[in-house]
C-alpha cells in the first residue's frame, strides 16, 4: 500500500450520496476522491426500521461512531446499543450489522482500515464475496422481525 502524501480537504458539498447496492441505505464515501489506499470512511444514514448488510471483513478493522440518534449494531450474537457520540471498534473476522429499530433516522460515521482494495472500483482481482458474506447479507436482526427491508419498489 502506498501512503497518502499531503492533505485533502473534503467539504459537505464534495460528498456524493448514493444508495448501497444490497440494502439501499443512503451513504457517502468521504475518501473515494482522495486516493487513500489505507483507510475508508463513509457516512451512513439509516432510516427508521432499516438495516445494512450482515458482513465481516478479511483484514479491515471498523470503527462505528454515532453522529445522530441512537445506534444499534449486532456483532456476532450480541446486540449493542451505541449512544450519540459513542462508538464501537469491530475486528475483521466478526460478523456485524448496523440497524435501526427506532422511529428516528440514525447517522453513522464508519471508518475502516486497512482499505480492502479488492472492493475498490477498477480492481483487477475477482473477489470471493463469500469471504465477507458467509451468510445471507440481507437477513435482518431479530429486533426487526416482521419488517421488510429494503422496501419493495
Amino acid at each position: 500500500m502506498k501512503t497518502f502524501q499531503g492533505y485533502h480537504l473534503i467539504t459537505p458539498d464534495d460528498l456524493h450520496w448514493r444508495p448501497s447496492n444490497l440494502m439501499k441505505i443512503s451513504n457517502a464515501d468521504f475518501l473515494e476522491r482522495t486516493g487513500s489506499e489505507n483507510i475508508g470512511a463513509r457516512l451512513w444514514r439509516l432510516p427508521p426500521k432499516s438495516a445494512n448488510t450482515l458482513h465481516k471483513h478479511i483484514r479491515a478493522e471498523e470503527f462505528y461512531f454515532v453522529l445522530e440518534g441512537t445506534g444499534r449494531v449486532r456483532v456476532g450474537d450480541e446486540t449493542l446499543t451505541v449512544p450519540r457520540y459513542g462508538g464501537v471498534l469491530v475486528g475483521p473476522d466478526q460478523l456485524r450489522q448496523v440497524f435501526n429499530d427506532t422511529d428516528a433516522e440514525v447517522l453513522w460515521l464508519i471508518i475502516g482500515a486497512p482499505e480492502e482494495l479488492e472492493f475498490l472500483q477498477g480492481s483487477k482481482s475477482q473477489m470471493d464475496l463469500s469471504r465477507i458474506y458467509p451468510v445471507d447479507p440481507t437477513q435482518l436482526p431479530k429486533e426487526l422481525a416482521g419488517v421488510v427491508w429494503p422496501p419493495k419498489v
